[in-house]
């Protein structure tokens, strides 16, 4: 009888006696291995088994065991001892190498900043070479690695034309200094003086000479004291600039018609310009600036012809504007006044007199009291105007840009 193998693929000769032991066995083993339907049904809440759910059991897979990193030789008593020694020599060694290379750089006169020469400077236009040069008078003849990189920036930042400073090594023997310069953006008034400003409020100083030179052409702006803090400076000079790109954002280019600004007042942004050889103060208050300067174009004619001391404009308030008389006090203008001709107000010659009635709200202008002046009131289109002594308040309408009444 001829039994194949499927495994090895080979065949055996078996006779019928070793056939019938092994059916004998074979079936015996049959009985005794339990059937699949005879087994018991796993609980499916329960964790599976892995016996039970592997047909064929397989051998783990072996973890090789880590060894130390110390080599072989390195593992006994002896082995360890050596193994300190050479790495303690290593580290000597490496120490030495280290202390020798610098000492090396610190004192190879190759390394040696030998004059100014050795020093670039870069990106200055108002400062000069020597004043840059200044801050590092102590380190000629010095050590190129002994120069304190950190303190003369720090240094270099210090002066008040400098906004950024950096200083750089250049091997073997040289510095290289790269500074940012501030942009002066306004004339400042400091301590009877002209300085120079910036958009932070910085105060930069220079010479008529050399702002003569560089011909500068800014507003003189008032209000900005260098004892203030740095914060309260720049706050305003963002004041300033925000009311000069108000005025130049229709591309006429208004703002060099102003000779003066007056930011002491954050809420009241004041002007003063030019006109037919005397000068006027404008009160634009702290929005529509643009606006406002159209509304000064369109009746300044108007306003000087029909009051040559006129001194002051006032554009705070809505659809009126305040005209201050030379001399005068400033007042408040009454909204809404009903218009009423009368004969010029006299001067009064008692100076209590004088104040009391530039202290007065206009809003009296409708009932004078017995005894006293009348005031000159005006009607401008639609609305009405008052206007305390020599003060005149005008309405000035949307539609009409025509003033009538008696001065």
């Amino acid at each position: 009888m001829a039994k194949g193998n499927l495994n090895s693929g080979s065949a055996t000769l078996l006779d019928e006696e070793a056939g019938d032991v092994a059916r004998r066995s074979a079936t015996a083993e049959s009985y005794a291995r339990p059937s699949r339907s005879s087994r018991p049904v796993p609980d499916p809440g329960a964790d599976p088994d892995p016996v039970l759910d592997e047909p064929f059991l397989r051998a783990r897979r072996r973890v090789p065991v880590r060894r130390g990193l110390l080599p072989a030789w390195a593992r006994t008593q002896w082995g360890r001892v050596a193994f300190a020694a050479v790495l303690l020599a290593a580290l000597a060694v490496l120490a030495a190498l280290a202390f020798a290379a610098g000492s090396f750089l610190l004192h190879d006169s190759r390394f040696r900043i030998e004059s100014a020469a050795s020093i670039q400077t870069l990106g200055n236009s108002e400062l000069t070479r020597p004043d840059l040069l200044s801050v590092f008078g102590s380190d000629v003849r010095r050590n190129l690695f002994l120069v304190p990189l950190a303190k003369r920036q720090a240094a270099l930042e210090q002066i008040p034309w400098v906004e950024h400073a950096t200083v750089m090594r250049l091997l073997p023997n040289q510095l290289r200094v790269a500074i940012t310069e501030r942009t002066p953006i306004a004339f400042v008034q400091v301590h009877g003086r002209i300085a120079l400003a910036d958009a932070n409020g910085v105060i930069l100083d220079m010479t008529p000479l050399q702002m003569a030179a560089r011909r500068y052409s800014f507003p003189v702006v008032t209000g900005v004291n260098p004892n203030d803090p740095l914060t309260v400076r720049s706050a305003r000079m963002h004041i300033y600039q925000r009311f000069l790109s108000d005025l130049d954002s229709s591309g006429e280019h208004i703002s060099a018609q102003l000779s003066e600004v007056d930011l002491s007042d954050p809420d009241d942004v004041r002007a003063i310009v030019p006109n037919n050889g005397s000068d006027l103060l404008l009160h634009f208050g702290q929005e529509d600036f643009l606006a406002r300067w159209h509304n000064y174009q369109a009746h300044i004619a108007q306003w000087q012809q029909q009051y040559p001391q006129l001194a002051s404009i006032d554009f705070r308030y809505d659809h009126q504007v305040v005209l201050k008389m030379a001399g005068e006090a400033e007042t408040t203008p009454a909204t809404n006044a009903t218009p009423k001709p009368a004969s010029p107000a006299p001067q009064p010659s008692h100076p209590a007199q004088a104040e009391h009635k530039a202290a007065r709200k206009p809003s009296a202008a409708k009932h004078d009291p017995p005894g006293k002046p009348h005031e000159s009131a005006h009607n401008s289109g639609n609305g009405a105007a008052h206007a305390s002594g020599h003060e005149k308040l005008h309405t000035t309408p949307a539609k009409s840009d025509t003033t009538r009444g008696a001065a």
